[in-house]
């Protein structure tokens, strides 16, 4: 028998967005994947952290969203439907997001081993800080105990990935309570400070590790750039 080609890593743009809102994120996700699917850019690898903000998936409920929404606007949380995967999240400062915008069939995964590369790149991730974390059978994420550190949503354009993960380090775990999160009843929420905390790394430090373990994990080969190197929002 044949032995399958190892996959060359892709070289994939990096670019770390700072904070920016998640409407901006998201329109700056498709007109890079518009680009992708006309064959004019390569990968690229996103990270950013959004001001509070919930968002509901395809799969999400809105009776979910437990805060009436006048109560949300006067605490300044924004509210977003959105076409990933999964159902509903929160997003806040302290929190690491990562959009992977790749070409699945080039990297050599399907859909489900795509998924577990991201589980795994947190997992290694968490282990390099002694911390356990583990998949939940039928459940995508990432679980420490019994509280979930790490949510996942994705949608697939033309094998091109869009969306991806969320990362506690230092969010406000509170926030969560204004939601089911991810649809689950009956288990937490966790942090990395919550989990770590005085020895809990600074947020760069963990960006860095994830950046790292994502390369690894899904086959990427990084480069630097900065949000001059992306699509305008004019469309250039």
């Amino acid at each position: 028998m044949t032995d399958q080609p190892v996959p060359v890593p892709q070289a994939t743009l990096f670019v770390d967005l700072g904070q920016m809102e998640y409407q901006a994120a998201w329109d700056l996700q498709r007109r890079i994947v518009e680009q992708q699917c006309a064959g004019t850019r390569g990968p690229v690898l996103l990270f950013v952290e959004h001001p509070a903000t919930i968002t509901i998936g395809r799969r999400g409920k809105s009776d979910e969203v437990l805060a009436p929404r006048a109560v949300l606007e006067r605490r300044g949380i924004a509210v977003t439907e959105t076409d990933r995967g999964g159902e509903i999240t929160y997003h806040g400062p302290g929190q690491i997001v990562a959009y992977p915008l790749v070409p699945l069939q080039q990297v050599g995964l399907g859909v489900h081993a795509y998924m577990r590369a991201l589980e795994e790149a947190v997992i290694r991730l968490l282990d390099d800080h002694g911390l356990k974390g583990y998949r939940w059978e039928g459940r995508t994420g990432v679980w420490v105990g019994r509280d979930k550190i790490c949510a996942m949503g994705i949608r697939v354009r033309r094998w091109w990935t869009m969306h991806g993960l969320a990362l506690n380090v230092r969010t406000d775990l509170n926030h969560f309570g204004l939601i089911v999160p991810c649809g689950i009843r009956d288990r937490g929420v966790t942090s990395l400070a919550q989990q770590l905390g005085d020895a809990c790394p600074g947020i760069d430090q963990v960006k860095a590790a994830l950046r790292d373990h994502l390369a690894r994990e899904i086959g990427l080969a990084l480069q630097d750039g900065t949000l001059a190197d992306l699509p305008a929002a004019t469309g250039g």
